[in-house]
């Protein structure tokens, strides 16, 4: 077969094909119609969602941001003359942050800020005396899946339920935080406050247990430190 005939026959062939998929698109041309007008609304959709969930996200965490700075804000100087944003008693402060977390929980329930904002809402609760409030959120917040602060969750709730005299519960909690320990609760730290609750127990023998085991993994630590002046002063 001569290069001549050879090249007729690849131009017929591509005729051929151009012909069919012609013909193709001629009979399917509203279904592709549909499916890209489907596909263009989709992506509408999906950038406009993206674009709604930055918009309220850096809201909720500008909103969180403010309500820390309240709760954390120095108090009045006794004597001084009364200053807008000011507060006189650790109280009110507690009132006000308490206050403006619940909202943030409320508003932006379907974003992480929400569970951050609750941790922050059961600690001002607890603060306030509501420790059923408080216990509600600590546990919310408890359920993160951000083990920082589902850790940090635990260990307040912890602390609540020692308060409560519940204290096989808090046992519960500060052995699964020393098991399961985060950046924000180390190990040492939860050992230490268990260490604590079975010498207000008086169970001292257990508590130097955990004090000994601390001091000997963390040497140079503080949690090491704290557990060596305990022993010492025991």
């Amino acid at each position: 077969m001569d290069t001549r005939t050879r090249h007729a026959l690849k131009q017929d062939r591509f005729a051929l094909a151009a012909k069919s998929s012609a013909s193709w698109l001629g009979e399917h041309q509203s279904s592709i119609a549909r499916w890209a007008i489907t596909a263009g609304i989709i992506l509408v959709l999906v950038i406009g969602g993206l674009i709604f969930w930055n918009i309220r996200s850096s809201a909720a965490n500008t909103a969180l941001g403010d309500a820390i700075d309240v709760y954390v804000s120095p108090l009045a100087v006794p004597g001084a003359p009364p200053q807008p944003n000011v507060y006189t008693t650790a109280e009110a402060r507690a009132k006000e942050a308490n206050r403006e977390f619940v909202a943030i929980a409320h508003d932006y329930s379907w974003l992480q800020t929400a569970n951050k904002a609750r941790y922050f809402a059961g600690i001002t609760f607890e603060e306030l005396g509501q420790n059923g409030n408080a216990e509600s959120n600590l546990k919310s917040a408890a359920g993160s899946w951000n083990h920082n602060l589902a850790n940090l969750a635990k260990l307040a709730l912890a602390g609540l339920y020692h308060q409560e005299n519940r204290d096989s519960e808090a046992i519960d909690l500060y052995k699964e935080l020393a098991d399961k320990p985060s950046v924000t609760v180390s190990a040492g730290v939860a050992q230490l406050d268990l260490a604590d609750l079975y010498a207000a127990e008086g169970k001292t023998d257990q508590a130097k247990v955990l004090w000994a085991k601390v001091r000997d993994l963390d040497k140079d630590g503080a949690a090491g430190s704290i557990a060596a002046q305990k022993l010492a002063a025991k």
